[in-house]
């Protein structure tokens, strides 16, 4: 079947904008999935740099068609806003459509996630107060109010009416806040509704009929399968499933149309927010990396946490999600390091009573080589570390497996193995041309060029 999902495969960030427009040129379809204007992919091209949130990252190829899937939760001004950036910049934005069964992030969503980010003090989630946490919660408590009712003015005056008055009353009492007016919130939706009404559509629809017409339909996940609400490092996760079985419910696809899950990793690890980064780095190292990775959120601009490739971590990843291929971004970031690491396992500690009582409690530790579920065993891994050598050369300019010195061919090896998945494009930069295509045997081809 037609479909490929392009998810991310680790805490976010990994580069999934750029392959999506690298790809984008040979489909007929790009679906955004999920997550909402929290989501940031940048794609550099000839025309200069482009920062996308809610677009999908193929409007910058005019033949294709780029559908907003009922899986993202949508602000319309920060949309509209989006559409407006593009235009000025002569992109033709007319080949967008707006899943009319996706959820509106509404004006009280960004409050309430203040709101609730403050009250954890140090314990918040680091979130991008976009409202988008609000707005899945109001989507699966059956509150929500989706993009269909925007242009329906009876069916969003009355959902208006009552969530309004249900957020008022927490506002005031819980949080001491002044109460909204439904009225200035109705006018201002409805005002947003009839900018956006040309591009909504049954966006399910679109993507069934292409692929029954047997054309290419790509599938744009954001955020990254560690954040899974489900099987990422909860509660420090987003709020949405970016993982295969997610792509395929927000953008309509069933899961037996998907041909190709292409899981994009960076050549390490990074992370924006609160929640366990198990390798990271705090000393040079970790900001020569921020550095030479322009690690800053798109979104937030906030310096991302940095570390060394984490294989655990990844590996779950790809064996829960079918990851056919692994699209491996950002390798020259790695350019010079005299070595590099990699994590293969974490060593676990448990306080476990050795007789029965709690007097006799030590400390156990043992050796996983998967992701742990609670909260407190993610506070007490340590990584245990593979380190390999470095190759102290740029790959920037390698446009072929032959071009990448041995020792970034061998750390690209290394990483197969661990993670359980062929590597099938390296990124060595962010212009589109920066991408090194590897064969499906690559695996055979690197064994023998490492030796």
């Amino acid at each position: 079947m037609p479909a490929t999902i392009v998810m991310g495969g680790q805490w976010g960030d990994e580069g999934k904008g750029k392959l999506t427009d690298a790809l984008a040129g040979n489909v007929a379809v790009v679906v955004r999935a999920n997550g909402g204007s929290n989501a940031g992919h940048t794609i550099e091209t000839e025309a200069g740099v482009f920062k996308l949130h809610l677009v999908p990252s193929g409007i910058l190829n005019p033949r294709c068609l780029c559908v907003i899937g009922a899986g993202v939760v949508v602000d319309p001004a920060s949309l509209l806003a989006e559409l407006d950036g593009l235009r000025q910049r002569g992109v033709d934005v007319a080949g967008l459509r707006l899943s009319d069964r996706a959820h509106v992030v509404m004006p009280y969503h960004p409050l309430f996630d203040r709101l609730e980010e403050a009250r954890r003090a140090d314990d918040e989630i680091g979130t991008t107060l976009r409202g988008n946490g609000p707005a899945y919660a109001d989507k699966v408590s059956r509150r929500g109010v989706r993009v269909a009712d925007l242009v329906d003015e009876g069916a969003l005056r009355r959902k208006i009416e009552r969530e309004i008055e249900e957020k008022n009353r927490i506002l005031v009492r819980v949080y001491g806040e002044p109460a909204l007016d439904p009225a200035s919130v109705l006018d201002e939706l409805l005002t947003l509704g009839a900018r956006l009404a040309p591009y909504i559509a049954p966006s399910e629809v679109i993507v069934q009929d292409a692929l029954a017409a047997g054309k290419e339909v790509l599938i744009e996940c954001a955020q990254g399968a560690m954040l899974d609400i489900d099987y990422g490092t909860y509660p420090f996760v987003t709020s949405s499933s970016p993982t295969a079985a997610g792509a395929c419910q927000g953008a309509g696809v069933a899961p037996t149309q998907v041909r190709r899950v292409i899981g994009v990793f960076k050549a390490y690890s990074t992370r924006v927010g609160g929640g366990p980064l198990p390798t990271e780095l705090h000393d040079a190292t970790g900001q020569a990396i921020r550095e030479r990775g322009r690690e800053y959120g798109t979104t937030t601009g906030r310096p991302r946490r940095t570390g060394w490739f984490d294989a655990v971590a990844a590996r779950a990843v790809a064996r829960q999600n079918g990851v056919t291929e692994i699209a491996l971004t950002l390798l020259d970031v790695l350019d010079g390091f005299d070595h590099v690491k990699v994590c293969t396992a974490y060593r676990l500690q448990r306080l476990e009573s050795t007789g029965g009582h709690s007097e006799s409690a030590g400390i156990v530790e043992s050796v996983v080589r998967h992701p742990p579920a609670g909260e407190a065993e993610w506070e007490s891994i340590s990584p245990v570390y593979e380190t390999l050598p470095g190759w102290q050369c740029t790959t920037s300019e390698a446009r072929s497996l032959e071009d990448l010195p041995d020792g970034a061919r061998a750390y690209v090896r290394f990483l197969e193995d661990a993670v359980g998945a062929p590597v099938t494009m390296v990124g060595v930069g962010p212009a589109r041309d920066q991408l090194v295509s590897l064969p499906l045997v690559t695996r055979t081809e690197l064994a023998g060029a490492a030796g």
